[in-house]
């Protein structure tokens, strides 16, 4: 099921991408040119492309709460594993208990 919801999320992701290219900028240039637009129906064609857009970006968020919740639970452990033994395995930083101090008199160079 994990694998499933994984495969719907690239091909949402893809038609997202689709339909971002598909739209035509709101700004610049083309703003002057708006009311060519409206013409012959293309204002409804880009307002089914915004909804479109939102809806495929809602898909992919509950897709990926559905995927994190279909998760296998042995892998989840194996990584849990993976990674605590990945933290214990690499040198810890010593961070010194005080720097030094810096000089409190600028040097005399500048007289």
């Amino acid at each position: 099921m994990y694998t499933f919801f994984i495969v719907l999320i690239f091909i949402a992701s893809a038609l997202l991408v689709l339909a971002v290219l598909a739209q035509s900028p709101k700004g610049g240039m083309a703003a002057n040119f708006g009311a060519s637009n409206q013409v012959m129906g293309a204002r409804q064609t880009s307002d089914f492309l915004e909804k479109f857009t939102w809806g495929l970006a809602l898909t992919i968020v509950a897709l990926s709460l559905a995927a994190t919740m279909a998760m296998p639970t042995q892998k989840v452990q194996e990584s849990n594993i993976a990674r605590e033994k990945l933290l214990n395995e690499q040198p810890q930083l010593q961070i010194p208990a005080a720097l030094p101090a810096a000089p409190s008199q600028p040097a005399d160079s500048a007289k």
